[in-house]
């Protein structure tokens, strides 16, 4: 409509030709199912992209006709975007082995584990060509804000963002869901620097000595911004980094204790499921089971 002439045409494919029902309970509609996508593909009416959505349970939808269809796409060039959780259907699929990519922030620690050789990124959206994938929410709109630019120019997208009463998109590279914490200690690039160390490192801890060099500071001014931001001393805030992502893994993933304990920097078991119970009130499996009781409406 801004530009005066038709730039994109889409169609929307399903697994099936039925409505698909939103989590707020829209239903949208489809205008194809997978099979016949695979046959129009086939037979040489291959699109420039493919935007693959999905939602939470995300695992459901890892159908053979799906993921047959979304590596006939790589086969003809079809460039290919992750949306939320559209993520870890490309991943299942085999196609972003050493590929760096995100993933909406719930499913970022699970995305890690199940795939090992992805390049998770915390980040709205990744541009990997021929892969572009972004978190969710509004970083879609930056995405595709991105995308208008890169095929259209700079204008264009200007001109969207003012229609969409934004000024600019966000920059991909920004962290996909700012922790308050960050937002609240924005004076400090120091303090944020150590805050980021800690989160791109649950798995191998690092020593809050090596940390402090590493941000250009000493290990007693960072314990003073810790306490004059946050309220707390940096060896907990990293604990609670460590134990956030644990939770993560336990709701979301199949991984055994064990394997959680490992993957979020605790010794052993042990130690993991007794910091977590003081932490939480619940131990790791309880809590884990109490996730995954059904809602009753």
């Amino acid at each position: 409509m801004l530009s005066r002439r038709e730039l994109f045409k889409w169609r929307i494919i399903g697994l099936s030709v039925g409505p698909v029902k939103c989590a707020n309970g829209i239903s949208l509609g489809v205008t194809t199912d997978i099979e016949s996508e695979r046959a129009a593909v086939n037979g040489g009416s291959v699109p420039d992209a493919a935007i693959v959505c999905a939602g939470e349970a995300v695992e459901q939808f890892c159908t053979s006709s799906a993921i047959s269809l979304l590596r006939l796409y790589k086969r003809r060039g079809v460039t290919l975007f992750g949306v939320n959780t559209g993520t870890w259907l490309l991943a299942k699929s085999g196609l972003l082995d050493g590929i760096r990519c995100t993933i909406h922030w719930r499913k970022a620690a699970a995305l890690s584990e199940r795939f090992k050789d992805l390049k998770v990124e915390t980040a709205l959206c990744v541009r990997h060509e021929p892969f572009i994938t972004c978190s969710g929410g509004f970083a879609a709109f930056d995405m595709m804000v991105d995308t208008i630019e890169k095929v259209f120019g700079n204008e264009l997208a200007r001109t969207v963002c003012r229609y969409m009463a934004t000024d600019t998109a966000r920059h991909g590279t920004e962290p996909a869901a700012m922790p308050a914490s960050l937002r609240r200690a924005g004076a400090s690039a120091k303090l944020i620097g150590a805050i980021r160390l800690m989160e791109s490192n649950l798995e191998h801890p690092l020593s809050l000595n090596r940390i402090a060099k590493m941000v250009s500071s000493s290990r007693r001014q960072l314990e003073r911004l810790f306490h004059n931001y946050l309220l707390t001393t940096p060896c907990r805030h990293y604990l609670n980094l460590r134990l956030s992502r644990a939770r993560q893994l336990l709701e979301s993933t199949e991984l055994r204790i064990i394997e959680i304990a490992f993957a979020c920097g605790f010794e052993s078991p042990s130690h993991f499921s007794k910091t977590f119970r003081e932490h939480y009130g619940e131990a790791p499996n309880v809590m884990r089971m109490v996730a995954r009781v059904p809602e009753v409406s």
